[in-house]
């Protein structure tokens, strides 16, 4: 078998054990063995390889990160010169232009091995409403069951072996539950983040591209390729510092995750899918976390506006053209799922929008209090056959923890959990507020070297991660030790930011206090490692948004430097200019700056 991690190919074309073109006839031999998992819409010919490979030529592996890494896409998003379907035929057309995102990997060095079946439209989480001539896509474990949706084909290609990462799409939940039902990694970002130019709009205002891999290193280095910003995209967002690849690591220490009330938690009869979920969550508070429970009803009442409340009209309007004048070539069940929205009124619109603000102003303060929710990534899994005799129950089943997700612009990453009792993998999401999307990645890293998975149905060992050891936090700690102590003149300063006081302490051994004199009195505090003395300050949280308006507010001669409080921790805080000293009166013998106000 084959290794088709990134760090794996990427060491065997170095060490010239291995080249693109070698690379590629293996994955081609392969894809006949899987002809009837239903995986592809369009293979690539050799012909149409060939112009990848030639990129290649003459390029150095250190200059593209992807370089001959083999991926899939999701056949709602468009390959320059292949059709594009969207799993119908009378819809489709030849694409001029490949989609901004698939030219950034493109770009990278990647190559496109082909187009991936799908649920039609990308309306569905089952991943058999497609129809012939390619038919119902199967689960890479066993073929009688479904292989999630709808980015069906994206996540079996790559569970299978034949492709390093694929790329679907995800609205309600079709880049999360093929993760989960072929134990991979699936990453739905923050919305705005991956480009949706040239991808066929199922939500044109929640629709994410999404990211299947066999680890989270793999899903990091592609999401940093892809993650560029997209000024012709109306929906592009700018990823902000905090969100970029070098906060993408190994978290340390304790953290805080939260979980739905036992009362809400649905697995639809499926025991095996609940043990599973108990046993991650016991997993998890052994890996350092902090369980919290909490309401999950912002959550699954949001859910349940995606189809029955009038966001189904943004669906007619990606395919009015096909729904209204040749609804026979669609589906019975998408024509039936879609067509609902010609009795949407903008007055449930309106409604809708209002109650739904309410939940995303839950849910972000509920978000806002841990690092992660954590919740299955679907409560069940069905065969082919239940779904086919009950394709909306079944299917609405399935998005019970997925359909909420882009309507409270939030991101998350499914990841492997564990084995059903009827061999099946099985998964669990972490899910975050948007922008969140390296912090996510990262605890999803120390999750899968904890539970060491194999990946996909590959038999290859899961690759030890090589990233740096990394914490989160969306604040700063101040120490603070004049007039922004707690009750003094300016603390309001710190608590008008949102500040939250932490703790009172002392600097170490290593310190002197000086009276900066002026329309109003300051202390200043300067280090003196063989003169110094212990002074009390206080420590206060600030958010990290608000932290360059309040060093921007400090005036000369202090400002912020780092301060080694007890404990030996350095910390940001309240330092002074030595010149402003050399001739103020020394005050450290009062031992802070509350006992001289006391004093003087």
């Amino acid at each position: 078998m084959m290794n088709l991690g990134i760090s794996h190919l990427r060491a065997a074309y170095k060490n010239k054990m291995l080249t693109p073109q070698q690379l590629i006839d293996e994955i081609s031999q392969r894809c006949d063995k899987f002809i009837d998992h239903g995986i592809w819409i369009h293979r690539l010919s050799q012909h149409e390889l060939q112009p990848y490979l030639d990129n290649l030529q003459g390029r150095s592996i250190d200059d593209l990160p992807l370089y001959g890494i083999p991926f899939a896409i999701k056949d709602n998003i468009n390959l320059a010169g292949i059709e594009t379907t969207a799993a119908c035929p009378a819809f489709s057309y030849v694409a001029e232009q490949s989609s901004y995102v698939v030219e950034q990997l493109i770009n990278a060095g990647a190559i496109p091995i082909g187009k991936t079946n799908m649920d039609q439209f990308a309306t569905g989480l089952v991943g058999t409403r497609s129809p012939e001539p390619w038919g119902a896509c199967k689960n890479s474990f066993n073929k009688k069951y479904i292989s999630g949706g709808s980015s069906s084909g994206s996540a079996v290609a790559v569970a299978v072996g034949l492709a390093s990462f694929s790329l679907g799409t995800d609205t309600a939940g079709s880049g999360r539950v093929p993760a989960s039902f072929n134990n991979l990694i699936g990453l739905k970002p923050s919305k705005g983040l991956l480009s949706m130019s040239g991808v066929v709009p199922a939500c044109r205002s929640l629709d994410c591209v999404s990211i299947f891999a066999l680890n989270t290193d793999d899903a990091n280095i592609v999401l940093e390729q892809a993650a560029r910003y997209d000024a012709s995209d109306q929906y592009a967002r700018t990823n902000p510092f905090d969100n970029n690849g070098r906060h993408y690591g190994m978290p340390e220490g304790k953290f805080t995750f939260a979980v739905p009330a036992d009362h809400q938690l649905r697995f639809f009869g499926n025991l095996s899918a609940q043990n599973l979920f108990v046993d991650s969550v016991n997993k998890m508070q052994k890996l350092g976390g902090v369980k919290r429970v909490v309401d999950f009803t912002p959550f699954k009442e949001a859910a349940k506006l995606l189809y029955d409340g009038p966001w189904i009209a943004e669906r007619y309007v990606a395919i009015e053209n096909i729904i209204s004048r040749q609804p026979d070539k669609l589906l019975p069940v998408i024509s039936a799922i879609i067509g609902s929205a010609e009795s949407k009124t903008a007055t449930e619109a309106f409604k809708a929008e209002y109650q739904l603000q309410i939940y995303r102003k839950q849910a972000n303060e509920l978000l806002a209090d841990v690092d992660f929710l954590l919740t299955p990534t679907a409560g069940s899994i069905y065969t082919i056959d239940e779904v086919n005799a009950d394709p909306i129950k079944l299917n609405s089943n399935l998005g019970y923890y997925t359909n909420f997700m882009n309507l409270l612009d939030c991101t998350a990453v499914a990841v492997p959990a564990g084995f059903l009792d009827n061999g099946l993998p099985w998964g669990i999401s972490l899910v975050s507020r948007a922008m969140q999307d390296r912090k996510l990645l990262s605890f999803a890293n120390r999750w899968q070297q904890h539970s060491k998975i194999r990946p996909g149905k590959l038999d290859i060992e899961l690759p030890k991660t090589k990233w740096h050891k990394i914490s989160f936090s969306d604040s700063i700690p101040v120490v603070v030790c004049g007039a922004h102590l707690d009750g003094l003149a300016l603390n309001w300063q710190l608590r008008e930011r949102g500040a939250s006081f932490l703790e009172k302490s002392t600097t170490t051994k290593s310190y002197r206090m000086f009276l900066i004199e002026g329309s109003v009195h300051r202390p200043g505090l300067v280090r003196d490692d063989e003169n110094g003395r212990c002074i009390e300050i206080e420590i206060w949280q600030l958010p990290k948004a608000e932290f360059g308006s309040f060093v921007a507010g400090i005036p000369a001669p202090l400002g912020i430097g780092k301060v080694e409080v007890a404990g030996g921790r350095w910390l940001p805080g309240f330092i002074c200019e030595g010149y402003a000293v050399e001739d103020a009166m020394e005050i450290s013998d009062t031992g802070g700056w509350r006992n001289y106000l006391a004093n003087s």
